[in-house]
């Protein structure tokens, strides 16, 4: 069963249409992330989802079920925020609690199923601890506990990471997707970092100006975006068309390749001739930006195996396989499957 369905809903605020004329579907279960920049229609999906706004056109069904005119605590969800909005004057454990106290839940009872969250989300012990007392990875673990001890069939995260630094970021990436394979619960996500989808999506939702641009697995994004705006949006490329793609690749319709997919080798090899113009380090790998002349530059990342960096001014030889040449549309796909 489908845990979500849109069925070509819009959201208008006067003339403006944050979300325009979308269709898709979220099985239940599923790992679902809401991709795209700022202003692109992700969050007022979400919002929409939760019952904080509604369709100005079109009809969303949770479970098969209309919620047009269901309100917001009667959707069996819950939303985790980026700013975690825990009660600063309560213990963890009465925040983590606060619901099922709501719903008049015994004490004993209560307390109970706020050790369970505690022990899921791997903080026990901490429960008398004031919001103040931990770090941020940890306040997001008790926001996320909070929001799963009312056991909602939809988890919905607002760019819930984004106050995190990197290595905690990623961290909190793993410890998410692994709570959500162990409850078996579908979990829809807000992001605009492109490495955040990719890490934990079983599939990624691509929104651009209100409009979807792509839905798929992580891999079918990066390695086949079906537009030049996925291409762009998702990692590094290289785009190119007409005359250029012709000399290239003997096609004029729009094409990409990987940075990565492109092999770089010493003057003289056979492939294309050109010359290095920048050197980035990068880590990892290091990025060369190659001209081949008549106004084409290549960018290249070429895995760092601790060789010396090749000079601005070097002359190389480019050249890729025929598979890491990928065709694309031109125009959003509009509603998807």
């Amino acid at each position: 069963m489908n845990a979500v369905q849109f069925d070509r809903v819009s959201r208008h605020y006067g003339k403006v249409k944050a979300v325009d004329d979308i269709s898709f579907q979220i099985p239940s279960g599923e790992f679902f992330t809401l991709l795209g920049p700022s202003g692109s229609g992700k969050t007022t999906c979400l919002r929409m989802i939760a019952g904080f706004e509604y369709p100005s056109e079109g009809e969303i069904r949770l479970f098969g079920e209309p919620c047009s005119t269901v309100p917001p605590y009667d959707r069996n969800l819950n939303t985790v925020f980026q700013d975690y909005a825990l009660f600063p004057n309560m213990d963890v454990r009465d925040n983590i609690g606060y619901g099922l106290m709501l719903k008049g839940v015994a004490k004993a009872e209560r307390y109970r199923k706020v050790d369970e969250m505690l022990e899921l989300v791997r903080l026990p012990g901490v429960g008398n601890r004031k919001p103040g007392q931990l770090s941020g990875g940890q306040r997001q673990r008790i926001a996320i506990a909070r929001a799963l001890i009312n056991q909602p069939r939809i988890l919905l995260l607002d760019e819930p990471l984004g106050a995190l630094d990197l290595k905690l970021r990623e961290q909190m990436q793993l410890e998410l997707k692994a709570l959500q394979r162990q409850l078996g619960i579908t979990f829809i996500f807000v992001t605009h970092d492109q490495q955040e989808a990719l890490s934990m999506s079983d599939r990624i939702c691509i929104f651009n100006q209100g409009k979807i641009e792509q839905i798929a697995a992580p891999d079918t994004i990066y390695d086949a975006p079906a537009t030049p705006f996925v291409a762009r949006f998702v990692g590094t490329v290289n785009l190119f068309e007409g005359e250029q793609a012709r000399r290239l690749c003997g096609d004029e319709r729009q094409m990409m390749v990987r940075p990565e997919r492109i092999r770089l080798a010493e003057a003289g090899t056979p492939g294309w001739s050109g010359e290095v113009r920048e050197v980035e380090y990068l880590g990892p790998f290091v990025r060369y930006r190659v001209d081949l002349g008549e106004q084409l530059e290549l960018i290249v990342n070429y895995p760092n195996e601790g060789q010396a960096r090749l000079p601005r001014g070097a002359r190389v030889s480019l050249s890729w396989p025929e598979q890491a040449i990928h065709r694309l549309h031109t125009a959003p796909q509009g509603a998807q499957p």
